[in-house]
């Protein structure tokens, strides 16, 4: 009997294609998403998205000139305006808003290198060899954790062989200065005797980190991942209620209202306008219960919440109305929707941040409106900026939402016809 009840399940789910689907192509699928996204940055031709930089020298020191130069030949960097070094100003403006990662900023000195009122050969000597380092900060967006690390690295190491090269050259120049005044005086009367030798003035490289946007979050884990998480239960949420077409339709439901004044398409229309309210409300709850307890400052940018909440729960009950005039039964439904919404949600950067993905898988994201979305409520709650500055968030966001209901009106034309 055991072995009769181990035949009947297995014909069970060789006829349901959906538990087939759920039991072994699912997770092959994921399996495959997050293999791409995390598998192959550890090898050298992965894609690995280069780290997008700013540059920033405002030091006449010799070091700072070779660090960058030194920089600038880094293959993992990428850097905004052709190479240049723009003002510590545009750079920190670049980083608040996202334009790059972090930006690298070369200061003058904190300290005057030695008296340069003396006009003694000696004491000129010793100033040029007593050069201090630049004043060296890496100005970070916390959002992208592994950006900040990687320049500091980066920076030190460039800054460390700029001013080995520059003792070695200072080394080789004394030397030579050296031999020819001793061929002339004896070594002790030289005024080079005095002359302190680079390694005893050689300093360590100091770099300080500014965290430009991190720093004034009360808790900025939350604000980076409130939407993500708000995003991909709003789908699931939108496409669940929009099984209820399903059911009208398999209980004859929708052939009476058809067959009344109701048209398909106001029927459309009222239940993405349902859709849209429900969504526009679980979004207001779930940040209104993370600046109540997490600390989300939702009052100061209620503006740009108002405006992106909109779009997305009218983009998501588009998407869910799409899904439930491709599919049959609610059961149908809910595999199809199960796969399709998690795989956007790992595209799009809900379940993973973007900037752990290569270029091309980010490519690939941003045909999810996830990532639309995420992005303008980063920029919002993450960045602090303005309504103006997410115009194509919501621009993007609006015709994906009338794209689908188009899409959804054509396929449920076979339920009038039917």
């Amino acid at each position: 009997m055991i072995w009769t009840v181990i035949q009947t399940s297995l014909r069970r789910l060789k006829n349901n294609r959906s538990e087939l689907l759920l039991t072994f192509v699912v997770p092959i699928l994921f399996f495959s998403i997050f293999a791409m996204i995390f598998g192959a940055r550890g090898s050298s031709t992965s894609g690995t998205p280069r780290i997008k930089v700013a540059l920033a020298n405002d030091s006449d020191s010799w070091v700072a000139k070779r660090a960058s130069e030194l920089l600038l030949e880094q293959h993992s960097l990428q850097f905004a305006d052709q190479n240049r070094s723009v003002p510590r100003s545009k750079a920190e403006d670049w980083v608040r808003r996202g334009m790059v990662s972090a930006a690298i900023v070369f200061g003058p000195a904190a300290s005057p290198a030695a008296d340069t009122a003396s006009e003694s050969v000696q004491h000129s000597e010793a100033a040029q060899h007593s050069e201090k380092l630049p004043r060296i900060e890496v100005l970070s967006d916390s959002y992208d954790q592994v950006a900040s690390q990687v320049m500091i690295a980066l920076v030190q190491r460039a800054v460390m062989t700029a001013a080995a090269e520059r003792n070695r050259d200072l080394a080789i120049k004394r030397q030579q200065q050296v031999t020819l005044a001793s061929a002339t005086v004896p070594e002790s009367m030289s005024p080079f005797s005095n002359t302190p030798t680079p390694q005893e003035v050689a300093e360590p490289p100091s770099i300080q980190s500014v965290d430009i946007l991190g720093k004034k979050k009360a808790n900025p884990v939350i604000a980076m991942y409130a939407a993500g998480i708000a995003v991909m239960f709003l789908l699931f949420s939108a496409t669940t209620a929009s099984g209820s077409l399903l059911e009208e339709r398999e209980n004859s439901t929708l052939d009476r209202l058809l067959c009344s004044r109701l048209t398909m398409d106001q029927l459309l229309l009222g239940k993405w306008a349902f859709l849209t309210i429900i969504g526009m409300l679980q979004m207001t709850l779930m940040f209104s219960w993370g600046a109540l307890v997490f600390g989300i400052d939702l009052a100061r940018h209620w503006e740009g919440f108002i405006a992106m909440t909109l779009v997305t729960a009218g983009a998501a009950a588009s998407f869910a109305l799409f899904l439930a005039s491709m599919c049959k039964t609610r059961t149908q439904l809910g595999w199809v929707s199960t796969i399709v919404i998690l795989t956007m949600s790992a595209l799009g950067g809900s379940m993973v941040p973007r900037y752990l993905m290569s270029e091309s898988i980010q490519r690939v994201g941003l045909l999810t409106f996830n990532a639309w979305a995420l992005e303008g409520f980063n920029k919002i709650f993450w960045r602090e900026l303005h309504l103006r500055d997410i115009e194509l968030e919501l621009v993007v966001l609006t015709f994906c939402a009338f794209c689908f209901i188009v899409t959804a009106r054509i396929f449920a034309t076979r339920w009038e016809r039917s």
